[in-house]
């Protein structure tokens, strides 16, 4: 057998350094991704807006209320503004623990139910977060909403708009989040989980975020923000957004529904649509057409599955991950996985 000429034994280690190079940039990325997540239950009955957060894939944190830059092999932590939560305006949660309340991935499991959910966030409550959640006065499982912290994957389908950032945005971030008081001011209206996101989103990429005053009364929703990052990335091809779902995890848990606008619930929704076209046509007629023409966004259905068996973390590697062949009901570690402005002050979430 002939052996390569020594041109092409150098040629071939020039390549593969190269090689080695462009992936080793590729991990090192900073990202920032929108989480739209679905509405679930009786109250995502009544409000079908869904939740919003943040994943920073290079921020992590040494408690829920104070950040840092993440270490070799961590993956980064979930942002969101919560209602109730021991007095705290935000709270970070590791990646994992936020969608399956685990520590690694091998301890997900293929399926879910509603004792098992409950088992799994109360021991990772009882492990790491103690000092936030503690038990009852009857040294019980707590009730409130900090099981919003943990296993969002088990209750929804959540889908990710992920886009570039920097190192040193990154750390500009987390300077301005731990140099600054964390307490509640949750409101349902004006100063909700979207408004959040809304708010840091507008950090990394000012006036990306936008309200809409026609389809959503002037409200932020999630399904807004996410509607705005991607046409704001449209425009500006230096975001480099890539879109991926992250599926709700099999099993006798409900399934969520899909995210709707304000005005869209009502348009879709006969109990509320059919009175009104009853008592006021005009409006509804008015209502009907702000839908129409400024209210439909649809997340892509190509969008990459992220599956934690696989992926160590959404990335824009999934894009070459082909999702063509997705079936929902198969056990989850089975199912196939198919330059920035600068920082605007005045658009920080503390203010």
């Amino acid at each position: 057998m002939m052996r390569p000429h020594p041109f092409m034994r150098s040629a071939i280690k020039v390549l593969l350094a190269i090689v080695c190079a462009i992936f080793a940039c590729s991990s090192a990325r900073a990202d920032a991704a929108l989480l739209l997540e679905e509405p679930f239950g009786d109250f995502g009955a009544m409000n079908p807006t869904g939740h919003a957060s943040i994943y920073l894939n290079r921020v992590c944190a040494d408690t829920p209320t104070h950040l840092r830059p993440c270490r070799d092999g961590e993956i980064g932590v979930v942002l969101s503004r919560y209602h109730r939560v021991d007095g705290y305006d935000w709270l970070a949660m590791p990646l994992l623990a936020y969608l399956y309340a685990v520590d690694d991935a091998s301890q997900i499991p293929d399926t879910a139910t509603p004792r098992l959910e409950l088992k799994l966030r109360d021991s990772y409550r009882r492990e790491h977060l103690e000092d936030l959640v503690p038990d009852d006065p009857k040294h019980e499982i707590p009730r409130g909403e900090w099981i919003q912290l943990l296993g969002a994957s088990y209750d929804r389908r959540i889908w990710g708009f992920e886009v570039a950032t920097t190192a040193a945005q990154d750390d500009e971030l987390i300077a301005r989040f731990n140099g600054r008081r964390n307490v509640a001011h949750f409101n349902l209206f004006f100063n909700n989980c979207a408004n959040f996101s809304e708010k840091v989103l507008n950090f990394y990429y000012p006036h990306s975020i936008h309200r809409n005053f026609i389809a959503d009364a002037g409200m932020m929703t999630p399904k807004q923000a996410a509607k705005s990052l991607v046409k704001y990335s449209r425009h500006h091809p230096g975001t480099d957004m890539f879109t991926f779902v992250i599926p709700q995890v099999p099993g006798t848990i409900p399934r969520s529904t899909p995210v709707d606008g304000v005005v869209e619930s009502l348009v879709k929704s006969k109990k509320y649509v059919v009175p009104l076209a009853v008592l006021h046509p005009y409006v509804t007629g008015t209502l009907i057409a702000a839908y129409f023409s400024d209210g439909r966004f649809h997340p892509d259905p190509h969008a990459a599955v992220f599956n934690p068996a696989v992926d160590a973390e959404p990335s824009p590697a999934m894009r070459f991950q082909s999702t063509a062949a997705l079936a929902p009901a198969l056990p989850f570690h089975e199912q196939p996985v198919t330059p920035p402005s600068a920082p605007s002050p005045t658009d920080l979430p503390w203010r």
